[in-house]
């Protein structure tokens, strides 16, 4: 975390306004995010679980670990969600073929259809929110 020192120059009321706009930006999507997660049957944490698990780019398959780093939240936590997940019918654990003290984690058809239609409507509000993002963003160089 950077701290602020008293012989920085000031902050312009540009550079404030700019993170504040995308701050919002990025809550407008996030609360667009939740809403949909939630008509969709799934509470929040669980769409970001699936999205996790089905974009995940590693050599090895996603795992309780993968999912916890990619949650920003501890294993026991994340073992917790699996197995919500897994008793919900959206997620099943395998024991890994090179280590068996390793279980990784796949999405069943039931969720890879959630995930389908939420992955969807997010494509659809991010080209929605996207002139304001670049805005917001563009505004962080201008506030110099």
């Amino acid at each position: 975390m950077t701290s602020v020192h008293p012989d920085e120059p000031g902050l312009s009321s540009e550079q404030y306004a700019a993170i504040a706009d995308f701050r919002f930006q990025l809550r407008r999507f996030l609360a667009f995010s939740e809403s949909a997660a939630m008509q969709a049957g799934l509470p929040p944490q669980q769409h970001q679980a699936l999205l996790a698990i089905a974009g995940h780019r590693g050599e090895e398959r996603p795992s309780v670990g993968v999912l916890a780093r990619q949650l920003l939240i501890a294993p026991n936590t994340a073992a917790e969600l699996v197995h919500r997940m897994e008793q919900g019918g959206l997620l099943t654990k395998t024991a890994s073929v090179d280590d068996r003290r390793r279980t990784e984690l796949g999405l069943t058809p039931k969720a890879e259809a959630i995930l389908r239609r939420l992955t969807v409507a997010h494509l659809e509000e991010l080209r929605v929110l996207e002139p304001a993002l670049v805005r917001a963003l563009g505004g962080i160089d201008r506030a110099e």
